[in-house]
C-alpha cells in the first residue's frame, strides 16, 4: 500500500501479520502439541487421545523423541506468535521533495534497537537497485544506495512480485527520486 501527492511519497510495510504467518504459528503449535500428548500419555501408560492407543508407543526412546518434538514445536510456535504479536518488519518509507528528506522506518524486536529509524538527505541516494536472483527460488528486491550508508532494502526478501511489477515500483521510484536505476 502506497500514497503519493507530487512532493511526498509514503509506502507502508508489511511486516509478519500476514495470513501465511498465522497458519504455520497455527500448524506448528498444533503439531507440538500433538506430539506431547503422545509423549506424556505413553509415559503414564493412559490413553490420553482416544483414538490412538499409547500401548503401541514405549516411553524409551519413542516417547523420549516425541515429548522432546513436543517441547522444540512449542517453543518455535511462541516465536512464531511473538513475531507476530510484535509486528516484526512493519513500518514506512517516506520521501519527501519539499524538504529534500527521506526516512525509513521499521519495526524490530523488543529491546533497545526496537524502533529502527534512517533518517538521510535526498541528495545522498545515488540509485535505484533491483536485484535479481532467478532460478528455483527466484528472488527480486529492491534497494535504495546511499551514499556513505551503503544499499538498504525497500522491499522483503519473501515478497514476489513479477519481473515488471518490480520494473514498474523501481521506476516510478527513480523517477520521483531523480535517480538512475542500476540491475544486479
Amino acid at each position: 500500500m502506497s500514497w503519493r501527492s507530487e512532493h511526498i511519497w509514503i509506502e507502508v510495510i508489511t511486516g509478519s501479520r500476514k495470513l501465511s504467518n498465522f497458519f504455520w504459528a497455527l500448524v506448528v503449535f498444533l503439531g507440538s502439541l500433538g506430539f506431547l500428548v503422545v509423549g506424556t500419555s505413553s509415559y503414564l501408560g493412559k490413553n490420553l487421545i482416544s483414538f490412538f492407543p499409547s500401548q503401541q508407543i514405549l516411553f524409551f526412546p519413542q516417547g523420549i523423541v516425541m515429548s522432546f518434538y513436543g517441547i522444540a514445536g512449542l517453543f518455535i510456535s511462541s516465536y512464531l506468535w511473538f513475531t507476530i504479536s510484535w509486528n516484526v518488519g512493519s513500518g514506512y518509507d517516506r520521501f519527501d521533495r519539499k524538504e529534500g528528506t527521506a526516512c525509513i522506518f521499521r519495526w524490530g524486536f523488543p529491546g533497545k534497537n526496537r524502533r529502527i529509524f534512517l533518517r538521510f538527505l535526498l541528495k545522498d541516494i545515488q540509485s535505484i537497485r533491483i536485484e535479481v536472483k532467478e532460478g528455483i527460488y527466484a528472488r527480486r528486491i529492491l534497494y535504495i544506495d546511499i551514499r556513505g550508508r551503503g544499499t538498504i532494502p525497500l522491499t522483503r526478501t519473501d515478497e514476489n512480485l513479477t519481473p515488471r511489477e518490480m520494473e514498474q515500483k523501481a521506476a516510478e521510484l527513480a523517477y520521483f527520486l531523480r535517480v538512475p536505476i542500476e540491475v544486479f
